[in-house]
């Protein structure tokens, strides 16, 4: 058994401004699916920094994406007919969405237009994307939950080519959310929500997985979200509806605890700020973007910061 870890706590960095917010729009659909209330005005996820240091945001439930400026001032820049739950920035400048009722998406922040970009695998439609990571040769790995978990776990893991290549790794995850590389990229996270645990896979030099294990085990809330690592390795784990986000070790020992300021639905997660080693927070059910500063910087993912650099 491990200590308890130390806690800090999350300071505000923006909040989704009310003009922004729908209050009583929630479609019927995702009413009846459980996902949310009448209540709901704002669901934000997919933390994404560009090269001048703006966040990006989605709204999965009203199909909104945000740009958050250094200081923290916000900017609806696009609303489609789609559920954006997460959002990375390629190294060439396109903005991909993971996007659960659509699939994959290309943002032109300019024109806020969202186009679809990958929609099928082999003449099936994804049960629902969720998050997505680049590694350092570009490839794109995603998660596509849609309802699965204990009582179906049939949620999938893709990989898509730097050549344009879609394999499905993993296609028995009971709720795949986030996804994350360890900094060597010989091992693979995934945030199995349902399971309220992280799996981890070895990827072997011709970029197959094996030994697929459980790594850390949760209890609590509604199970781990989005993933980080940092440049030592250690694992950064949203914990939705435990109002927290844990670091751990690269052998899985809890080091931290970064407690919510805001509610208890801390979803996703993204290093940023001049030297990233601020790790922003995002608190879904406030429309709350959190910042906490951290001893070790971020990995660089395969990306517009690692090219800028």
């Amino acid at each position: 058994m491990f200590a308890p870890p130390p806690a800090v706590k999350a300071e505000v960095f923006a909040r989704i401004p009310d003009r922004y917010r729908k209050a009583g729009q929630l479609s019927a659909e995702r009413l009846a699916a459980g996902k949310g209330t009448r209540a709901t005005d704002s669901y934000i996820e997919g933390p994404s920094f560009d090269r001048a240091g703006n966040l990006y945001l989605v709204d999965i439930a009203f199909g909104l994406i945000f740009r958050v400026s250094p200081q923290g001032d916000v900017t609806q820049i696009a609303e489609y007919d789609g559920e954006p739950n997460g959002l990375k920035i390629h190294q060439d400048g396109r903005i991909f969405v993971a996007d659960h009722k659509n699939g994959l998406m290309l943002l032109d922040p300019d024109s806020g237009t969202v186009t679809p970009w990958l929609t099928r695998f082999r003449t099936e439609g994804f049960k629902g994307l969720n998050d997505l990571f680049f590694c350092s040769r570009g490839d794109l790995y995603f998660t596509d939950q849609g309802q699965t978990g204990l009582q179906d776990a049939s949620g999938r893991v893709f990989r898509l080519t730097a050549q344009g290549q879609l394999e499905c790794l993993l296609d028995n995850v009971p709720s795949p959310n986030g996804i994350v590389m360890s900094p060597s990229e010989n091992h693979l996270y995934v945030a199995a929500t349902r399971g309220n645990c992280i799996w981890r896979a070895m990827v072997l030099p011709d970029r197959s997985l094996t030994r697929v294990g459980l790594f850390v085990q949760m209890s609590g809330g509604a199970g781990p979200d989005g993933m980080a690592v940092d440049q030592a390795g250690n694992l950064y784990v949203a914990h939705a509806g435990f109002g927290a986000v844990w670091k751990f070790s690269p052998r899985g020992e809890p080091l931290l605890r970064i407690d919510s300021c805001a509610h208890g639905m801390t979803t996703n997660i993204a290093f940023g700020g001049p030297d990233n080693r601020d790790l922003y927070i995002t608190e879904s059910e406030s429309g709350t973007v959190m910042v906490a500063r951290m001893d070790t910087p971020g990995q660089p993912m395969y990306s517009h910061r690692e090219q800028a650099a």
